[in-house]
């Protein structure tokens, strides 16, 4: 397991995920101010592949420079406002959807086997009710 290249896809990735809530604040910002640019950036991000934020704004960059700087800047904010409790976020949320995946779990597989021991110890449930 290399853990320098685990870190480094995944900042990869929280980076691609700030660009996309950039675009989303962008957006949002100018659908309130100046609609008709609002309404160019949401067909231009539709056609271009946003899963890599760094693509994404190289090919932004080439139609619309304004724009561009803009996301930048919008998802730099971002990523200094959430750095300092983003670590603390993704430990606690791991931490806690394992034990409650875990405890689904286990309430599955004893129920399963609680469901299996009835039917083990129950061979031909209707002659014991036939007899009651």
């Amino acid at each position: 397991m290399d853990l320098k290249q685990i870190a480094k896809d995944t900042a990869k990735t929280v980076t691609s995920y700030l660009t996309y809530q950039a675009l989303r604040t962008v957006i949002l910002q100018l659908s309130e101010t100046d609609p008709p640019q609002a309404m160019w950036l949401q067909r231009f991000s539709a056609q271009e592949k946003l899963q890599d934020g760094e693509a994404y704004l190289r090919g932004l960059f080439q139609e619309r420079p304004d724009l561009g700087f803009r996301l930048l800047t919008v998802r730099e904010h971002l990523a200094q406002e959430i750095s300092d409790f983003l670590p603390e976020l993704v430990k606690t949320g791991i931490q806690q959807s394992n034990m409650q995946l875990r405890c689904e779990q286990l309430e599955r597989m004893t129920q399963v086997a609680a469901t299996a021991g009835i039917a083990e110890s129950e061979p031909n449930s209707e002659d014991e009710t036939e007899g009651s």
